[in-house]
């Protein structure tokens, strides 16, 4: 089995963590991981390696790197931004497919793949902590999985699974 606990960012304004962001990171950190990690994966946004770095540290494993997976963020932001709103306060990535077909069909393909790399990199066993977006992450596991994940909060995440080539998503916690 191979693990993935994929989270979306705490508070940010712009591309940086709020000293709120920063509380509630540090509070993941002293609460909610499980370590030992083998990787430490970020989308290459400063606010979600922001947040892995704390997580790292309080992990205990800061000689270990942060790798950017520049897959994981989408190219097209704006146009998730407008989905998401003609869709409705917390939509899903179902209620934005069907306000923007192509756009959630497309990227949930590319974020999935880029998402199967981090587990392939995996060694059996191995546990990754990734640190992405919303609604992308959801729009990673749908193309993954197959399987449509609720809206995650701010610090939110999710546990993928890997066993033998088979999926589950399960709650962290």
């Amino acid at each position: 089995m191979r693990y993935v606990e994929l989270r979306r960012h705490t508070d940010n304004d712009g591309d940086r963590l709020t000293p709120r962001g920063v509380a509630d990171a540090e509070a993941i950190g002293r609460e909610g991981l499980r370590p030992p990690y083998v990787a430490f994966v970020s989308t290459g946004a400063a606010r979600a390696t922001q947040m892995l770095e704390i997580l790292r540290h309080a992990a205990g494993q800061d000689d270990t790197p942060i790798t950017v997976a520049p897959g994981l963020r989408s190219s097209v932001e704006d146009r998730w931004r407008e989905a998401s709103k003609a869709a409705g306060k917390g939509a899903d990535v179902e209620a934005m497919r069907a306000v923007d077909p192509d756009l959630v069909e497309a990227e949930s393909r590319l974020l999935g793949t880029s998402l199967r790399q981090v587990v392939d990199k995996l060694p059996e066993g191995g546990r990754a902590l990734v640190v992405g977006h919303s609604p992308t992450n959801e729009a990673a596991v749908r193309g993954l999985v197959g399987r449509v994940v609720a809206p995650l909060g701010k610090g939110e995440g999710i546990l993928l699974v890997e066993e033998g080539g088979a999926y589950r998503v399960e709650p962290l916690g």
